[in-house]
């Protein structure tokens, strides 16, 4: 297996993250078999019991580990399915350090940061090579900036790791601002050269720089870039900022020929130029759309950009999919609550409503749910957005007064979403929720059904605590809500769906978390089908 590092310089939020899937689409298209996976140098275990405003929406994978959002980014840039293998965090390192300490595994050694923590660290990185032989080539993101603290372990260890396996199979690629100072009218490389003599210090030679700019790279400036910081000039990449969409990154990249200077590097200089025609068709359509549709979407942490970045993807996913610019309507859900469902949303064409804990905005959801229901405008509910959905269906049509979730409202009289059976007794937040790939039953003839192509089973990720409560299900039914899939084992209502409506669909597990730019998921898809329908309708009225 050859191995590359991506690590990141001056300040944070640079774009680290998309340049390392950017990288694995490249590599991807020319043939190469990828896997990706992000050391995070903080002391959480995991992000799962993280607030958004700290590292933005908590990315569930498959076996049910709760991760950076990066790895949503591999995800959908790469074909690979990760695993909780393919993100480290600090917590963990030390964790398995003292547990190991505890057992006596280390035979009465005085356990040191070197080289008992960075030997951890290494475990990793040779039991993922160890469980994927296939895979040609694993792309490693570092999160933090080199010269923090925490971070020091971690890049010591893949120094070491580099001499280990023979620096002829590992690229050292370092992400840096390339900062343009108006005042001045330059752009100054000072900061890459100090960022990367830092990275130096530390014992690694980066054998990439990548530049973030606003602007292009002149040969100047590369010229200097590459002098002091130890590189060869074509070796420094520019990394702009793109006009319309994150999915230009790698055809940005690939200006500089990126994925041939990587391949070069760790050997594999053979491998045929990449493929990119279907990418590119993918960009074209989401840079010039014949079709606009309008799609709100109320949450409470509106505000950030990352807090629901995966259902902002899988809209852009099912927009291109459907020739359609998708031009969302962030609506925080407290102003639904002081002015209205009508005022605060204004005129949409669909309405999504995501996940969430925490009881603040609640009843501006379920006005937005109600709104939806009652005006025909598409309705989408995801986990929350689903139990929302279920709530304001028994308030407003079975006439149960103050139906809620008991995560709301602990005495409610019709606990029509109820904290599940097995979390009962549960005190601890962390990992503790039902995690990650459940399978499901779908029945025929449902909306749900015909979206998936007519499949009766499917497997989708889950990240919650409360239920659509049992004891209320026939009572709803006969009111006219459909329950159009359940999981496999238990029964537990999976989407319900309102019938007579253009699409009133919400479901309990996250299908954002499976949607690709090439493959949408077939509940976005069939959502903003429904949402350009309504446009369309609008115009011609």
């Amino acid at each position: 297996m050859k191995y590359i590092f991506v690590t990141g310089g001056v300040v944070s939020s640079l774009g680290k993250g998309l340049a390392a899937a950017s990288i694995g689409t490249l590599l991807e298209h020319r043939g190469l078999k990828v896997l990706m996976q992000k050391f995070d140098p903080y002391l959480n275990v995991d992000p799962g019991t993280m607030s958004p405003y700290q590292h933005g929406e908590v990315y569930v994978l498959d076996d049910g580990a709760e991760t950076d959002l990066d790895l949503g980014h591999y995800e959908r840039f790469t074909s690979g399915v990760l695993s909780r293998m393919n993100n480290l965090t600090s917590g963990q390192v030390f964790d398995a350090v003292i547990k190991k300490e505890r057992r006596g595994d280390y035979l009465g050694k005085t356990v040191q940061f070197i080289p008992h923590v960075t030997d951890e660290i290494k475990a990793r990185l040779h039991k993922v090579t160890d469980d994927n032989p296939e895979v040609d080539v694993l792309i490693t993101e570092i999160g933090g900036t080199v010269g923090d603290m925490e971070g020091l372990l971690f890049l010591e260890a893949l120094r070491q790791f580099a001499l280990e396996v023979g620096k002829e199979n590992v690229c050292f690629i370092h992400v840096t601002l390339l900062p343009f100072i108006k005042a001045a009218g330059e752009v100054k490389t000072k900061p890459t050269q100090q960022s990367v003599a830092k990275l130096r210090e530390i014992g690694i030679q980066p054998d990439i720089i990548i530049c973030r700019t606003e602007a292009d790279l002149d040969e100047d400036n590369r010229r200097k870039i590459a002098m002091f910081c130890n590189v060869e000039r074509k070796n420094v990449v520019a990394f702009r900022d793109v006009a319309h969409t994150i999915y230009e990154c790698p055809l940005d990249l690939r200006r500089d020929k990126i994925d041939r200077l990587v391949v070069d590097k760790i050997g594999l200089g053979h491998t045929p130029s990449p493929a990119l025609e279907d990418w590119e068709t993918f960009v074209q359509k989401i840079i010039k759309p014949r079709n606009r549709a309008t799609i709100a979407v109320v949450g409470k942490y509106i505000e950030l950009q990352d807090a629901y970045k995966s259902i902002y993807e899988s809209l852009i996913h099912a927009g291109a999919h459907h020739d359609t610019k998708i031009e969302i309507v962030r609506v925080e859900a407290e102003a639904i609550e002081d002015r209205g469902a009508s005022e605060a949303i204004g005129a949409v064409h669909g309405i999504l409503v995501p996940g969430g804990f925490g009881d603040r905005g609640i009843e501006g959801k379920i006005q937005a749910a109600r709104y939806a229901r009652e005006n025909k405008i598409p309705y989408f509910g995801i986990c929350l957005g689903m139990q929302i959905a279920t709530i304001e269906f028994a308030r407003n049509v079975c006439d149960l007064e103050n139906a809620n979730s008991t995560e709301f409202d602990k005495n409610t009289v019709h606990p029509v979403i109820c904290l599940q059976e097995e979390q009962k007794g549960v005190d601890t937040m962390g990992a503790t929720m039902r995690l990650g790939s459940c399978e499901s039953i779908l029945f025929a003839g449902t909306k749900a059904s015909d979206l998936y192509g007519g499949a009766d089973r499917i497997h989708e990720r889950h990240r919650h605590r409360y239920e659509f409560n049992s004891d209320y299900q026939d009572r709803l039914q006969k009111a006219g809500l459909v329950i159009s899939s359940v999981s496999a084992g238990e029964g537990l209502v999976e989407i319900i769906e309102v019938p007579e409506h253009p699409f009133y669909v919400a479901s309990q597990f996250h299908p954002e978390f499976q949607s690709k730019p090439n493959r949408p998921h077939p509940l976005f898809s069939g959502f903003v089908k429904a949402a350009l329908e309504r446009a369309h309708k609008d115009l011609e009225a």
